[in-house]
């Protein structure tokens, strides 16, 4: 699952700070064959509290979670989508991501300087939002010519597309994302294939200073940013990116003791990495051995061949079925054995869709 959650915003918002928490973070590389990253690429592991538990149930030799990749994208300024700064690697970064993580400043402070003079959160998406529309409308408006001409020669599906490219050109001109359209499942198909940035699904991340990280709903920021969210649907993760760089650098009990001095559950990486996981639509099923516990990131909706070629090709064409128990009827039974007597384990087919959550066995024959 080579997906990855790219980060952008403002100059000075603290999208550097975080990135940097987020590679400190990191998985030790060693862990996992052929992961060479680039330097803009961090690895993180995913929280996921069903894997402790697994591994108290089990004790196996070995713990392995799962991961899942972040990309630091070149700042972007305004004018990005006609090349101003480095706009055009912004903009070729940004298509090679799966989603964006928008970094936005919800903080004052007089000595880190805002690139508009003031801090002004919507502002600061609009400016993003609009260059990545900019640059949508070029590639649309390049296209539809060329489709228009094919479409009056009454050519099917250049009538459809035709159709299509319209309804994104009149939304790009009123400065809405292509996100914000709505498409039949048909029309999709063409939205897919012209690979549009403002198509990528977004969550935007609410940088506070530290005295607001307890209660972030008294930061009138926080709450713009959350107004303006609401309207796309979209998720709001409030961190501090500062006490984030502080925060992995503790571990076990002196980590834990820091967050409740914070008055906080977990930290802001912790709930973005998974914020990040699930809006790609991904999710967990784990395998769970004396040898091995492990969690695997599948999509939602992939099938058990699928999900056991994860694992290694082979499962997948030599599969035969998968002995499946539910995280939640495993930890109840306290044991495989004790499942199995309560009839909780199943024996699943070709066409059975995993969940997250699943504990799998797969059997296989090649």
């Amino acid at each position: 699952m080579a997906l990855t959650a790219g980060i952008v915003g403002l100059p000075n918002v603290g999208k550097s700070t975080l990135f940097n928490a987020i590679t400190q973070a990191g998985a030790e590389s060693a862990n996992y064959p052929f992961c060479t990253i680039d330097p803009n690429v961090g690895i993180v592991e995913v929280p996921d509290e069903r894997l402790n538990k697994l591994t108290e149930l089990v004790q196996p030799k070995k713990t392995v979670p799962t991961t899942f990749e972040f990309t630091d994208i070149a700042g972007i300024v305004k004018g990005a989508s006609k090349g101003e700064g480095l706009g055009n690697k912004f903009l070729s970064h940004i298509r090679q991501v799966d989603a964006i993580c928008h970094v936005v400043r919800c903080f004052a402070d007089d000595n880190i300087t805002h690139v508009a003079g003031k801090v002004d959160p919507i502002a600061d998406i609009e400016t993003i939002n609009l260059e990545l529309i900019l640059a949508d409308l070029e590639s649309v408006d390049k296209r539809i010519d060329r489709v228009a001409k094919l479409a009056k020669q009454k050519d099917k599906d250049a009538v459809a597309e035709h159709e299509v490219l319209v309804m994104l050109k009149e939304a790009f001109e009123n400065e809405q994302p292509a996100r914000a359209v709505e498409f039949s499942d048909e029309q999709m198909k063409y939205v897919k294939g012209m690979h549009l940035l403002t198509s990528k699904p977004v969550l935007y991340v609410a940088n506070v200073g530290e005295d607001d990280l307890v209660d972030p709903s008294s930061n009138e920021y926080v709450q713009l940013v959350r107004e303006f969210a609401q309207k796309e649907n979209a998720e709001v993760i409030v961190i501090c990116a500062k006490i984030e760089s502080e925060i992995v650098e503790l571990e076990g009990e002196e980590k834990a003791m820091f967050l409740e001095e914070l008055g906080i559950e977990e930290s802001g990486l912790d709930q973005l990495i998974r914020a990040a996981y699930h809006l790609l639509g991904l999710a967990t099923y784990f395998t769970a051995g004396v040898q091995e516990v492990r969690a695997w990131t599948f999509r939602k909706g992939m099938k058990a061949p699928q999900c056991a070629g994860i694992i290694h090709s082979d499962f997948e064409r030599g599969f035969i079925r998968a002995e499946t128990v539910s995280y939640e009827d495993l930890l109840a039974g306290g044991s495989m054995t004790a499942a199995r007597e309560a009839g909780k384990v199943r024996l699943e087919g070709k066409e059975y869709v995993v969940q997250d959550g699943d504990v799998i066995h797969f059997r296989f024959n090649v």
